[in-house]
């Protein structure tokens, strides 16, 4: 599907669309210019994304497929992409594959997660196969043993691996646990998470002559974001040209960052996608311009719509409204998630705040909700991929606000972003 001019990208959403209809009430008729628009509120957003009574869709849901985004808490955050759209998104980020190191010939190990409605692995499959090199897909999926993964690369000659962070760590402890020969690696690619420093000496121990690349930066919900950049920094990426349109905004004023170096939340635009418009949508993401012409970026971080820890989404609001349901006595009086890392796995940490101390159990019982509500956590927990979680008491004032505004900073990373 050709990309759309903006200004018939922004009155087709508003004629189709009861959301995009309500949301652009007082923008004047034929703006084309996405400054004049306003941000996309995520609640509302998913508020209107409702099955039945759709008011987001610009048409019936005839010829689509449908994955899932965020939390599993409160209404389905679905995504639906048409056989069109979808086919496009895929073949721009096969291309984008190319750039990250995808050679002729190349066996490729798709380690994603697949089930449940989630896309990572039929995204990246369908990405493969509309790659514009050849290449062989071996469809392993990320629920596969670690030990049948390091298994697959002696007996079939596996030159690059595909998966998030945290599986490509776990398929190297097993490389390197069993002796495999794992030189026919030439190339990791990941996504779905940030690559953090203190995974590479194991990386590099298990596959001592394969390259790290960012496979791309898209979301089940916006879909495209950014293509790779060739180089040393694996957090760098670009707008897909003709496709995707990114924009940095300072998180408190709105105002677009055109200073290279300046943090700001990622908000992106898809000028091909009209089934479920994605107009100023903000991704989650916090990055930072690394050239003068404002075209490439550098992820650093998660804003306050959720935190993720490694591969696992973890939305404020469903995160809260699983605490609050297990917590009828109302001791929680705030709440903070913060992101941390150390003996190189992410953790999080639940900091909520309590006037007095908190009853006896309701500790493990909060813990329990959270593990109910968003249960690929634990899993991931069970695979050693992720820490458990971790809840913290506090005094109200013990939890983190903004400098400049006072207000309460929901997500808190400390992971390191140099």
């Amino acid at each position: 599907m050709p990309a759309r001019p903006l200004r018939d990208l922004i009155d087709f959403a508003r004629r189709n669309s009861p959301f995009y209809a309500e949301l652009y009430r007082d923008v004047p008729e034929g703006v084309a210019d996405l400054a004049r628009l306003p941000i996309i509120d995520q609640a509302a957003f998913w508020a209107a994304n409702t099955w039945p009574d759709n008011r987001l869709l610009t048409g019936p849901l005839t010829d689509a497929g449908v994955y899932t985004s965020g939390g599993t808490t409160g209404a389905p955050k679905v995504s639906p992409w048409t056989r069109t759209e979808h086919f496009d998104s895929t073949s721009a980020f096969g291309a984008g594959m190319v750039r990250a190191g995808l050679r002729p010939g190349h066996r490729v190990a798709n380690l994603f997660f697949a089930g449940h409605l989630y896309g990572g692995f039929l995204y990246i499959e369908a990405a493969l196969h509309n790659a514009p090199v050849e290449n062989v897909r071996l469809p392993v999926a990320g629920h596969t043993p670690d030990e049948d993964v390091a298994d697959l690369i002696a007996g079939f000659g596996v030159n690059v691996l595909a998966g998030t962070p945290m599986k490509l760590g776990g398929v190297a402890e097993a490389v390197l646990a069993k002796g495999v020969d794992a030189r026919s690696v030439e190339l990791l690619l990941f996504a779905g998470d940030l690559l953090f420093d203190d995974l590479r000496p194991r990386l590099a121990k298990a596959f001592p002559g394969a390259a790290i690349a960012s496979l791309g930066y898209a979301t089940v919900d916006a879909g495209l974001v950014g293509g790779p950049v060739p180089g040393d920094d694996v957090r760098v990426h670009e707008a897909f040209p003709e496709r995707t349109v990114v924009e940095l905004l300072d998180e408190v004023t709105g105002e677009p960052i055109t200073e290279p170096g300046v943090r700001g939340r990622v908000v992106v635009t898809n000028l091909f996608r009209t089934l479920m418009p994605i107009i100023r949508y903000p991704v989650g993401d916090l990055a930072e311009w690394v050239d003068a012409g404002c075209r490439r970026f550098r992820l650093v971080g998660r804003t306050v719509e959720g935190a993720r820890v490694a591969n696992v989404a973890m939305a404020y609001e469903d995160v809260r409204a699983a605490l609050a349901a297990a917590d009828p006595g109302g001791a929680m009086t705030g709440m903070q998630m913060v992101e941390r890392r150390w003996d190189g796995k992410d953790g999080l940490v639940l900091r909520l705040a309590c006037a007095d101390e908190p009853p006896a159990g309701l500790t493990e019982r909060l813990v329990e909700a959270v593990y109910a509500a968003r249960p690929l956590y634990p899993d991931c927990v069970e695979q050693g991929f992720v820490h458990p979680l971790i809840i913290e008491w506090v005094r109200p004032s013990e939890l983190a606000t903004h400098p400049r505004t006072g207000k309460l900073v929901q997500v808190v990373d400390e992971r390191p972003h140099s």
